[in-house]
């Protein structure tokens, strides 16, 4: 392959890969965006009621130890 066919083989490339970036959205981007985004509040509302539950947990080991201790 002599240098102009590399040169053209590595125009047409980077051409390709300018195009494949356009800034307009798909659909399939968006839906893929939005299942982050509620995968994400689904993790932190798990999080809040782990935290939650581990704080009565902890409040109760502290009752039960409080009334057995003598």
């Amino acid at each position: 392959m002599n240098a102009r066919n590399a040169l053209i083989a590595l125009m047409m490339g980077l051409g390709l890969t300018v195009a494949g970036c356009a800034d307009e959205e798909g659909p399939a981007e968006k839906a893929g965006e939005q299942i982050d985004q509620t995968m994400e509040e689904a993790g932190d509302e798990v999080e809040e009621a782990t935290d939650e539950m581990g704080g009565k947990a902890e409040e109760a080991g502290d009752e039960v130890e409080e009334k057995t201790d003598y």
